[in-house]
């Protein structure tokens, strides 16, 4: 089997990063949320990354900044959002490989806490940990259950806080 590559996206990739999504989701939505993170200043376009499999992208994971706020102090941390892996390609740990090169890629980058919406059996299984075990809230009307959190550095997230997310994340949570 050949090896999957993950790698920065260029300005190349973006319509297989759209099909990506559109098979994946099986909508919209994804392609759109996209497109205005990327306009953004959370867009970090190094950490928003592609993986490569017999020459072609068949999945991608975006980045962003997002503020986490513990009492009259905040700080940039990372929302990982979306993620997705063509249909075709599943169950072959391209997925898991995105979200361990994006991790390393924070880490290079400096920054020092990652969280993610939805999935949580797969990102606990990568090292995540529930959001509420931390005390971490979240400013989205979501299922709290939903919410994982990652410490890129050790205490990052204190006593816990709340993550303020964009106000892009609405448009699909």
């Amino acid at each position: 089997m050949q090896a999957i590559t993950v790698r920065a996206e260029t300005a190349d990739d973006f319509k297989a990063i759209d099909v990506v999504h559109l098979s994946a989701f099986e909508g919209d939505d994804e392609v759109g949320f996209i497109d205005s993170l990327r306009n953004t200043s959370g867009y970090i376009p190094e950490l928003s990354l592609v993986a490569e499999f017999n020459g072609r992208i068949v999945g991608h994971i975006l980045l962003t900044r997002i503020c986490f706020q513990q009492g009259s102090k905040s700080v940039d941390i990372l929302a990982l959002a979306p993620m997705a892996v063509v249909p075709s390609q599943s169950h072959r740990g391209i997925g898991s490989e995105l979200v361990k090169t994006a991790i390393e890629e924070a880490k290079k980058q400096g920054y020092t806490a990652i969280a993610v919406i939805g999935h949580p059996e797969f990102y606990q299984r990568l090292g995540f940990k529930l959001a509420e075990d931390l005390k971490v809230g979240i400013n989205l009307s979501i299922d709290q259950d939903l919410v994982t959190v990652m410490e890129l550095e050790q205490g990052a997230l204190g006593d816990g806080g709340n993550l303020i997310y964009s106000s892009q994340f609405s448009q699909v949570y």
